[in-house]
């Protein structure tokens, strides 16, 4: 079974933009495996939000070389600035309370696809997989 975390519908694209909406691409999607380390940030503090989990998550993979079994790598997250980004890409989005705690509670297994323009990431959807 699966949930949404994330959906920006163009309505919402519109809105947040004022103006028309421009067709956003697919820049890249990646598999991610929330584990244990993904919970806590660098300094040792639990994590509560989804968006803070799926952020440390790739400063795990790409800044510490933490990975988990399923994870993918990515090259939009690579850049410190992408994952400085990934909070509010996440947060313009809808939240599924079901998926929340999922990514909360840790093991969960997730589709991320960064969508934007021209090689700037606009935002994230999520899919959680049980």
């Amino acid at each position: 079974m699966r949930h949404v975390l994330s959906i920006c519908t163009l309505a919402l694209m519109l809105a947040l933009s004022g103006g028309p909406a421009r067709a956003q691409d697919l820049l890249e999607q990646y598999v991610a495996q929330i584990g244990p380390h993904d919970l806590f940030n660098s300094n040792g503090a639990r994590l509560w939000e989804p968006w803070q989990i799926l952020r440390q998550d790739r400063a795990n993979f790409h800044r510490f070389g933490l990975r988990d079994p399923q994870d993918q790598g990515d090259r939009f997250f690579a850049d410190m600035g992408n994952r400085a980004a990934m909070e509010q890409m996440l947060m313009r989005g809808r939240n599924n309370p079901a998926a929340a705690r999922d990514i909360v509670n840790g093991g969960a297994t997730v589709v991320v696809q960064i969508w934007g323009q021209g090689g700037r990431g606009d935002f994230v959807t999520v899919e959680v997989y049980r």
